[in-house]
């Protein structure tokens, strides 16, 4: 029992922790500024190159423990603290660190600056995992900055581009851009249309299925066919000719005046004669064959002697 209260907890652990680090896939390097004279300033006054990081999920996530660099062949450049609470953004929102090179001015100042041609790289937790980046133009001026836009509200897809307006903090592209389902939502509110356009689609489906289980049927008809009755030929005996119903005929005549011994010899030579067509060249003569799958070979099948007086 106690084993089993243990491991509950530590279930619930390690899946929150997976949780975690499936959030981090949903971070997005969405804005970048390598030379900032007239732009945004840090909480010091200064003005330095920055770094606009976006959740595009629909869940806060928390990127406390990931790294920031600007070197591919050194991944954790900068870490991200993982004691500080304020290391997380929420649904569709942004955060921003300064590149000032100043690591001990606080946990969102970078210890690395940005120069146009690099390339910025956001790290997973492990130091391996590079979630996302995004490429600085070598000839990109001064207070513009490289930029990716979402492609709809709710979607992940983004496109990259430059912008001369950055927008540190904020959301990039058309913020009041809707959804097709709240486009919807508006001209239905109650879902009449949607309810119309479901009742119709299965009601149209079934009808479809319906012609189809028809043709199908009708095909397998066409090609079984009707079953075709069959044609009794009476078989009319020609002069001299044995037929089954005269071989049955003479056995039963034999039997009647013979007895058993003899109605069974008669019955198995004309089953010889007329099965395997051991016969000789006369009509009136059948001869007999041994053979070693008939029982009359079989001496236990013999009739006794009758003893001598």
């Amino acid at each position: 029992m106690k084993r089993t209260i243990i491991f509950i907890p530590v279930l619930l652990l390690s899946a929150c922790l997976s949780l975690h680090g499936q959030n981090l896939s949903d971070l997005r390097v969405s804005e970048v500024v390598a030379t900032n004279e007239n732009g945004l300033q840090d909480e010091f006054g200064e003005r330095n190159g920055w770094i606009e990081i976006f959740n595009t999920s629909s869940g806060t996530v928390r990127f406390g423990g990931c790294y920031l660099t600007d070197d591919p062949s050194d991944l954790k450049k900068y870490h991200i603290p993982t004691t500080d609470r304020n290391t997380s953004v929420g649904p569709r929102q942004s955060v921003v660190f300064h590149a000032s090179g100043k690591s001990f001015q606080g946990s969102f100042h970078t210890n690395f600056k940005i120069a146009n041609g690099s390339t910025v790289y956001l790290v997973s937790n492990d130091g391996k995992t590079i979630i996302d980046s995004l490429a600085v133009p070598s000839d990109l001026p001064a207070d513009w900055s490289a930029v990716k836009i979402p492609v709809g509200v709710k979607k992940i897809d983004m496109e990259t581009g430059t912008s001369q307006s950055p927008t540190p903090g904020s959301y990039n592209g058309d913020v009041d851009a809707k959804t097709n389902s709240e486009i919807m939502k508006e001209k239905d509110p109650h879902g009449l249309v949607l309810t119309l356009i479901a009742v119709f689609v299965v009601f149209l489906s079934l009808f479809i299925l319906s012609i189809i289980f028809r043709l199908v049927g009708k095909l397998s008809m066409k090609a079984v066919g009707k079953p075709k009755e069959k044609k009794v030929r009476k078989s009319k005996a020609k002069a001299g000719e044995m037929t089954p119903e005269v071989a049955a005929a003479i056995s039963m005549a034999l039997r009647e005046e013979f007895g058993g011994e003899v109605y069974a010899a008669i019955a198995m030579a004309l089953d010889e004669y007329l099965g395997t067509s051991t016969h000789d060249l006369e009509s009136y003569i059948i001869t007999i064959r041994p053979s070693a799958a008939s029982q009359w070979a079989d001496k236990s099948q013999n009739f006794r002697r009758l003893p001598r007086r």
